[in-house]
C-alpha cells in the first residue's frame, strides 16, 4: 500500500482537484483506492457526492470512538472509496495534542488499511501544524502542487526548511506545477527555472476551465471531459507520479 498526501502550506493551489482526479485515475487503473478527505471544507467529499453519516465523524475517528474502516464509503466508481470530512476535522490539532504518541496517530490509523487498499490519497488542509506532521510521517510521498508565483514557491521552500529542521525525510517531497498560465511571463519564467533545477515533475496542470467545471458536474474531469486537454494533463502527470511513487 502506498500513501500519497496532496499538501501545500497555502490554500487555493489545486490540491483538492488533483486529489480527486488522481484518486479516480488510480481506481480506473485497477488500484483499490481510498481518498481520505482531511480538510474540514470537505471539497473532495463534495466532488464525489459523499457525506459523513455520523455526527462529528472526523473527531470520533481520531478519538478512537469510531473505527476508520466504519467511516469508509463507496463512491459511484469501481475500486474507489472515500472517508468524507466534516467540520469536526477543524479540531484535529487540539485532539492530537491531547494524545500520547500524537505525531504517529494518523500513521497508526492508516496502517490498519494495508490489506484493504493499494493506494491511499490524503486531501490535506493547508498549514503546518501537529496534524500536518502526522501527515508527513504517515505518507510515503507528499505531492505538493505549486502555482508558479513567488509566494507559492516560497511556501514550498518553507516546507522544505521545516523538513530539514525537524529531521523529516525530504525525499518524500515531490512537487508539480498547478494552475499554470503561460500567458503570464512570471509563470513561464518560474516554471523554466525550477525545471532546470529538476525539483518538479515534468508534467503540470494548466489553468483551464474544465478543472473549474468539476464543481458543476460534481465529478472528476475524466467522467465529463475525457477527451479534453485538462484530462490529458492529469493522465500524463498521474503516469509520471505512478512511475516515481508506486511502480
Amino acid at each position: 500500500m502506498v500513501t500519497l498526501a496532496l499538501y501545500n502550506l497555502k490554500g487555493g493551489v489545486g490540491k483538492t482537484a488533483s486529489s480527486v482526479n488522481f484518486a479516480f485515475l488510480a481506481a480506473k487503473e485497477g488500484y483499490k483506492t481510498l481518498l481520505w478527505d482531511l480538510d474540514p471544507q470537505g471539497s473532495s467529499s463534495f466532488y464525489f457526492d459523499v457525506h459523513t453519516t455520523v455526527k462529528n465523524e472526523s473527531k470520533r475517528i481520531l478519538e478512537d470512538e469510531m473505527n476508520l474502516k466504519e467511516a469508509i464509503q463507496l463512491t459511484a466508481f469501481e475500486n474507489l472509496s472515500i472517508v468524507p470530512a466534516d467540520l469536526s476535522a477543524r479540531n484535529a490539532d487540539l485532539l492530537l495534542n491531547e494524545m500520547k504518541h500524537s505525531k504517529k496517530k494518523l500513521s497508526s490509523l492508516i496502517s490498519s488499511l494495508k490489506k484493504s487498499f493499494d493506494v491511499v490519497i490524503l486531501d490535506c488542509p493547508p498549514g503546518i501544524s501537529l496534524l500536518h506532521e502526522n501527515i508527513f510521517i504517515a505518507s510515503d510521498y507528499i505531492l505538493i502542487p505549486n502555482i508558479p508565483t513567488t509566494l507559492s514557491i516560497r511556501s514550498f521552500e518553507v516546507v522544505n526548511d521545516y523538513f530539514k529542521e525537524n529531521g523529516l525525510d525530504k525525499t518524500k517531497l515531490k512537487c508539480f506545477f498547478s494552475m499554470v498560465d503561460h500567458r503570464k511571463n512570471l509563470h513561464h519564467e518560474v516554471v523554466n527555472q525550477f525545471y532546470k533545477d529538476k525539483l518538479f515533475f515534468k508534467n503540470y496542470i494548466p489553468y483551464l476551465s474544465d478543472v473549474e467545471k468539476m464543481g458543476v458536474h460534481i465529478a472528476p474531469i475524466e467522467t465529463f471531459a475525457a477527451s479534453s486537454y485538462a484530462a490529458q494533463c492529469y493522465r500524463d502527470l498521474w503516469k509520471e507520479i505512478k512511475k516515481e511513487c508506486i511502480a
